[in-house]
């Protein structure tokens, strides 16, 4: 799933804070480069033949706008400050739809991996804030500190996680589109890139569909991992989108199963649950890994979109 930013006429001042940012071709050339990897200022003035006052100063207009992130890194002499891309891509809204507006709406809702409501937990297991490791790896009784709450990647081998989102659909509005993403991995000693695990999303104790995925993935920092971190453990994951509409239910566009949005039960309920985890008779019994923004290679944390309409 691409990191988009969206742009229409409700933030006038966000479209053109980018537009500017975009209006120059050396900070073109910079987004051009971060496609391949993180860079620092020095390198990146080496790379386009800048000087290094005028690259930083164009590395801070690109992040202003939200269209790279700088983040600390072990450097040979202490840390270093590398730019990473933080946007796959910018979408740019010019219609209004006036017969449309005031019916359909949609809210997104923001969930941290530690915020749970419920779980089952099984080792091999472990749960860590941005700063340390909360409890004791291989404890299950870990997920059950207070600190929990503060946790931005967790993992375990077999069982589940369960997270209640308020159910903002207002009264009388008639739900179209669920969209659910996170993102994700399977869970190994250290890391095992070759390594399947069936991870299962149920939403309201209704399952959705079953995502193979290929590995606990590592041999590389992930993007967005605290210098902390050990190398030896796994590092990112995989970026998935569960939808669920009146047609089905989707796995980045590709289709899933069979349950359609009115199967789900939102309306009935003051929230909505989704349990991630392994069923008991999976094929592949290869745990999950959970990511939040400060960890793996994508910024965000467990978020939920509904789409809905007014009658």
């Amino acid at each position: 799933m691409l990191q988009e930013i969206f742009l229409d006429f409700t933030d006038k001042k966000k479209m053109l804070r980018i537009a500017r940012a975009l209006a120059n071709e050396a900070r073109i050339n910079i987004l051009e480069l971060l496609n391949v990897r993180s860079l620092s200022v020095n390198e990146i003035a080496e790379q386009l033949n800048l000087p290094t006052s005028t690259a930083a100063l164009n590395v801070r207009i690109l992040e202003h706008a939200g269209l790279l992130s700088t983040e600390s890194q072990p450097g040979i002499r202490g840390s270093m400050k590398v730019s990473i891309r933080a946007c796959d891509r910018v979408v740019v809204k010019l219609l209004l739809e006036q017969a449309q507006q005031n019916k359909e709406h949609s809210v997104v809702l923001d969930m941290p991996v530690g915020n749970y409501a419920d779980c089952e937990i099984h080792p091999t297991c472990g749960i860590v804030s941005e700063k340390s490791a909360i409890g004791i790896f291989d404890q299950p009784c870990s997920f059950y500190f207070s600190e929990h709450t503060t946790a931005q990647l967790l993992w375990f081998y077999k069982g589940y996680v369960e997270y209640r989102f308020p159910n903002t659909v207002v009264n009388g509005g008639k739900l179209k589109r669920l969209d659910l993403s996170f993102e994700s991995c399977s869970e190994a000693p250290f890391y095992r890139n070759d390594w399947p695990s069936d991870i299962t999303v149920w939403i309201n104790d209704v399952e959705v569909g079953t995502w193979t995925s290929p590995g606990d993935l590592g041999g590389r920092r992930g993007k967005f991992n605290p210098s902390w971190w050990p190398e030896s453990l796994n590092q990112y994951g995989l970026l998935k989108s569960w939808v669920v509409s009146h047609e089905g239910s989707f796995l980045d566009d590709a289709e899933l199963s069979p349950t359609v949005i009115d199967d789900l039960h939102i309306k009935d309920q003051c929230f909505i649950s989704v349990r991630i985890g392994i069923k008991e008779d999976a094929e592949f019994i290869g745990g999950v890994s959970l990511f939040g923004e400060h960890f793996g290679d994508y910024s965000q944390n467990i978020v939920l979109k509904l789409d809905y309409e007014l009658a």
